[in-house]
């Protein structure tokens, strides 16, 4: 049964505090695991979030800010100390080459795993796979970051009254979908359209396009909201967000499920960021993330 789930493993910005790590995100697509931005500790909260290094098939970074990456030393030694037996790949900004070496590099151990270097540095795919595309999209901090979207191809619902009524069970089913015809029923005659779905990953950034391209139509979109909206200066002065601009952002694009994260260590009510993206008007589902959170991906619409 295919299983498609954020797991959050950090939710704090530049500083950790009691009861948040780190950033650390893992996307369960199907058979795949993508890892966003780990940050220090990640290797941990994936223990206790019952992940291990065997599920990792990608590892994507926004940007080269320790709380977004120091955790890539821990977690690549970790794939190597427990021999994954399939490929790796890992994708981040390629201005930040000489980061990602020496995280890689950060201290002795023995290399067992083939771990593919794939640097981003200009918008479009970075990847496509027969279940999905990864793109990414630059956006606007301080040092060069990327979000991530992750798109679904779009495909076809069958309908089991028109397959029953045409006699089609069994392996015909299959041979149907595969050839795209039998016994002259077409497969348009016994499906519809069934939309892909859509994930996006959008960390340290201002508002920019880049946002809206990743958040346009999105069924999950996972964004940082550092600030509360009486700070909005201060966001605008560091490259981040406010929970009402991520969540006007949302709502603009007709995203889905909303998940806020990253906060600042100076705010203690988690419930502010949820007003707060209320009133600017998202009326989809909304997550205020905290570590350890798992979070289905929509149902289809």
């Amino acid at each position: 049964m295919s299983v498609r789930e954020l797991v959050v493993l950090g939710t704090a910005s530049q500083v950790p505090t009691r009861h948040r790590n780190h950033n650390g995100y893992l996307l369960r697509w199907d058979g795949e695991g993508i890892l966003f931005d780990p940050g220090e500790g990640t290797q941990r909260q994936m223990l206790r979030a019952g992940v291990a290094a065997h599920d990792l098939n990608r590892i994507c970074v926004t940007h080269f800010h320790g709380d977004h990456s120091l955790g890539l030393a821990g977690v690549i030694q970790r794939i190597n100390l427990d021999r994954v037996p399939h490929e790796i790949t890992a994708h981040y900004p390629r201005s930040g080459q000489r980061f990602f070496d020496r995280l890689r590099y950060a201290t002795a151990y023995r290399e067992t795993v083939a771990l593919t270097e794939a640097p981003v540095d200009t918008d479009g795919p970075v990847a496509r796979t027969p279940g999905y595309t990864l793109e990414a999209r630059r956006l606007s901090h301080p040092v060069e970051s990327y979000g991530y979207r992750l798109t679904e191809p779009d495909g076809r619902r069958m309908l089991p009254d028109r397959l029953a009524a045409h006699g089609i069970t069994g392996p015909d089913i299959g041979r149907l979908q595969r050839d795209g015809v039998l016994d002259g029923v077409r497969l348009e005659d016994v499906s519809e359209p069934r939309r892909g779905q859509s994930f996006a990953f959008v960390m340290d950034t201002r508002l920019c396009d880049g946002v809206h391209a990743l958040a346009e139509g999105c069924d999950l979109l996972v964004i940082e909201s550092t600030f509360l909206d009486e700070d909005e200066d201060l966001a605008a002065d560091h490259g981040h967000l406010t929970a009402g601009q991520a969540a006007r952002a949302a709502r603009d694009a007709g995203v889905h499920h909303l998940v806020l994260t990253h906060f600042s260590q100076r705010y203690s009510e988690p419930s502010a960021f949820e007003r707060q993206a209320r009133a600017a008007g998202f009326d989809g589902e909304l997550t205020v993330a905290h570590d350890l959170l798992r979070v289905p991906l929509p149902k289809r619409r």
